[in-house]
């Protein structure tokens, strides 16, 4: 039936989609013609070289859920005289895996790792069907519309990434058509659940960890409102009395986002659209909203371990600095109060500091950051300033050890300066960071410290002492400990 439905519509004869040929099938024997594939010597195309194919395959999410696809289908492929394949989002094949009389014919059609086997390459067939119609699908025998494929019968799932909400890839399982089992498809699909499963395991694992690497950022927006964003602008957490849509579109380019269905306080915001400026943290987003009247301006400096030029953040936007106006903006973020000229003179300079040197400095910062951002008489920061130096003493003053760990582990206050207060600073985190850890009973604090300085050459071996000491003799960290 199908063979002769095929011929017809391949030869235009009318009543091309007799009863009996499924609503999918017809619509991807459409597609496919509607992109010109040929019915008789379409062939996939090689996307992939195996250099390319190995990168790949690490990259991608899939790589993460094989071993559940492999539980799942793999055995019962190989019994059945079938394989299983695994394709990315636009039918590319990165693995397959069954019975290798199976994996050897099927080489005869290019049924092989690194091939695209899309309804635009190759036309219908479970794997790029799957994929068209964001939906399970099995094609049998001459529902292909290519006839080399005809001997085959193959059943595929699409499988979603939750932290992306997209389709990421197919699992299909293929076989001769004359052993192909008719529950195979719901097997099929089940797998590709599992899978979804898994990946929303390893997503809600990620999202703890940025929300609590992140967390103290979000709380230092004080009273706007704001959230934490996933890379991919699925919200994490909000601020306090604040409630955010699930997900956030985020800009193709820039740091403004207009953000609906906002609600501060029980109240909708901003008449169902308020306006936001985006700064990025590394793995993810804050969001700060402008709600309230004009927001201040958002100034992030990143100066643990910073060589120059040092690239600070003013509402998102990287602005390139100096060591010299580094220095100026962390002596001002250390001292919120101001300084005068002459202080901040002898705060970069030591006591031959001139007053008019540091005006000129000032006048060209001004000019970089912003004049709303440094004012003068006396100097002085008028931003919300995130900065991981003072993160850092913050979590000292709080006796988070394993937050300070983790902000020390980045490295020391601009390490290539010599400015005197900025030395004393470095030098008073840096003793204070090491005798917190010492204090602590925390062998997982004093291994971020421990591991960042074998990696920055300056190994502590009191503090290996003391990790040594707290770790169990099971602990595999204790072999790296040497």
């Amino acid at each position: 039936m199908y063979e002769r439905a095929r011929d017809a519509l391949l030869g235009g004869t009318p009543g091309t989609h007799p009863a009996g040929v499924r609503p999918e099938v017809r619509a991807s024997w459409a597609r496919s013609l509607a992109a010109a594939v040929d019915p008789e010597r379409a062939r996939p195309p090689h996307d992939y070289d195996r250099a390319e194919l190995t990168d790949r395959r690490a990259a991608h999410p899939l790589a993460s859920v094989l071993p559940v696809l492999r539980e799942t289908l793999t055995d019962a492929a190989e019994q059945a005289r079938h394989m299983m394949v695994v394709t990315d989002g636009r039918g590319r094949v990165l693995w397959r895996e069954g019975a290798r009389a199976v994996l050897t014919r099927a080489e005869r059609v290019d049924l092989v790792e690194g091939t695209r086997w899309s309804e635009d390459a190759v036309g219908t067939n479970a794997m790029g069907t799957a994929l068209a119609g964001a939906a399970p699908v099995r094609i049998h025998s001459a529902e292909h519309l290519v006839s080399a494929y005809h001997p085959w019968t193959c059943a595929a799932a699409p499988v979603r990434d939750p932290a992306t909400g997209q389709v990421v890839g197919t699992v299909d399982v293929t076989g001769p058509e004359e052993s192909f089992h008719p529950t195979t498809l719901a097997l099929v699909t089940a797998a590709a659940r599992l899978a979804e499963h898994r990946l929303l395991a390893i997503a809600e694992a990620h999202d703890r960890r940025l929300r609590e690497e992140y967390w103290p950022h979000l709380t230092r927006l004080g009273g706007t409102p704001g959230a934490l964003l996933s890379a991919h602008g699925r919200v994490l957490a909000a601020s306090p009395g604040s409630e955010f849509p699930e997900r956030i579109a985020l800009p193709d380019g820039g740091d403004r986002v207009v953000v609906d269905g906002v609600v501060v306080g029980g109240a909708p915001v901003g008449g169902g659209s308020v306006a936001g400026v985006l700064e990025p943290l590394g793995e993810g987003w804050l969001l700060r909203l402008s709600v309230g009247g004009p927001a201040r301006t958002a100034l992030t400096l990143p100066l643990l371990g910073a060589r120059t030029p040092v690239v600070a953040r003013r509402d998102g936007r990287p602005v390139r600095l100096g060591l010299r106006h580094a220095e100026v903006l962390a002596l001002l973020a250390l001292h919120p109060e101001g300084l005068t000229a002459d202080q901040l003179a002898a705060a970069l300079y030591g006591d031959g500091g001139r007053a008019i040197t540091v005006r000129a400095e000032v006048h060209r910062l001004r000019r970089a950051v912003g004049e709303d951002t440094v004012r003068t008489q006396p100097y002085r920061l008028v931003a919300d300033v995130d900065a991981d130096f003072l993160r850092l003493r913050a979590a000292l003053r709080e006796g988070r050890v394993r937050d300070a760990a983790a902000e020390a582990a980045r490295g020391p206050l601009l390490p290539t300066s010599d400015a005197p207060e900025i030395r004393r600073a470095r030098e008073q985190l840096a003793v204070a960071v090491r005798s917190a850890l010492l204090r602590a009973d925390d062998p997982d604090a004093l291994w971020t410290l421990v591991r960042a300085g074998r990696t920055a050459g300056t190994d502590d071996e009191e503090l290996r002492h003391r990790l040594r000491g707290l770790l169990p003799s099971s602990d595999p960290r204790r072999d790296e400990l040497g």
